[in-house]
């Protein structure tokens, strides 16, 4: 094989690994986009929520909430709507608000036994509380558990929020 047969050959070789290593390595994550919220004069970090996928994920799974951390859900249109803890690990709060960003109604949500492995998806779901809106909500917003006693949040005030930017996000 003469010398250049073999860097040809060995420049092969080497451009093969890159490839290899390069469709081998873990996607990289898209950041989570976020809000920031003043709530009860403290300002807040929430991720966004603004489609099924985000929506019906939520933050279940999480071990842990940022004092400051939460997340922020976006509809499309302002229905009455409940939530729920599936596969949620803490105890979180939730504010739901109206299509204007009043608050509409408060939630102390309690974290749920886990679904048990021989319980039927179908059966664990039927057994978890819901925390309903009451009235008309198109955004809500989950925080550390302990928030609406701290910051003393009630039904009636305006949590100010780009409301068209963040309407036009809902999917």
């Amino acid at each position: 094989m003469s010398r250049n047969a073999r860097h040809a050959a060995l420049l092969l070789i080497a451009i093969g690994g890159l490839v290899a290593a390069a469709g081998s390595s873990k996607p990289q994550e898209k950041p989570v986009p976020k809000e920031k919220v003043v709530i009860g004069g403290e300002t807040f970090e929430l991720e966004l929520a603004a489609d099924d996928r985000t929506r019906r994920r939520g933050l279940a799974g999480r071990d842990q909430i940022d004092d400051h951390g939460g997340m922020l859900f976006v509809y499309r249109h302002a229905w009455r709507r409940s939530f729920w803890m599936k596969d949620c690990l803490v105890d979180m709060d939730v504010l739901f608000l109206d299509s204007r960003g009043r608050i509409v109604r408060v939630h102390e949500m309690k974290a749920e036994p886990p679904q048990k492995p021989d319980e039927p998806r179908r059966v664990y779901e039927r057994r978890l509380k819901l925390y309903g809106s009451s009235r008309p909500m198109q955004f809500a917003i989950e925080l550390k558990a302990g928030s609406i006693d701290r910051l003393d949040l009630e039904p009636g005030p305006v949590i100010e929020l780009d409301l068209p930017r963040l309407k036009k996000l809902a999917r």
